[in-house]
């Protein structure tokens, strides 16, 4: 709690997503996160996301020496929610409530018709390469990384 705490209070950024307290190193032992190269001891700089069913999502390693950034973790996190929730996957630099992109014709027929809809709704560049909006999302405030020192 005291370091959500002295985050909040440096930063203003709540920490939205649960912290798990780990003082014999057992789950860090676990998970990896113990880099004997650098520390028998210390964890590198870990950020997972898990989901509902329990299925690792996404991995961030930092070395010891480079800090987390908050609003990058935030914005993974709500690609996997707005990706997942649409049926869609987001491009590179994808920021919240952008169009995401579709999943790929599984047909030759599938392919023309979507050939077809790129021509008519200008929401693509190829039939592997179309995007759509996003039904849900969730805009989040973006804060650079280095606007609160």
């Amino acid at each position: 709690m005291a370091w959500l705490y002295d985050i909040y209070c440096k930063t203003g950024i709540r920490v939205p997503f649960p912290i798990i307290a780990d003082s014999n190193g057992s789950i860090a032992r676990k998970y990896g996160m113990i880099s004997n190269d650098v520390s028998t001891t210390e964890t590198v700089r870990n950020v997972f996301i898990i989901d509902d069913n329990g299925v690792v999502r996404l991995i961030l390693v930092y070395p010891m020496n480079v800090g987390r950034c908050i609003p990058e973790i935030l914005r993974v996190l709500t690609a996997l929610q707005a990706a997942d929730r649409n049926k869609l996957s987001t491009p590179a630099n994808w920021i919240p409530c952008e169009p995401g992109i579709l999943p790929p014709p599984q047909t030759f027929e599938g392919l023309e018709t979507r050939k077809n809809e790129i021509k008519k709704n200008q929401n693509g560049m190829s039939w592997y390469l179309a995007f759509q909006n996003m039904k849900e999302c969730e805009k989040i405030e973006q804060k650079d990384c280095e606007s609160k020192k």
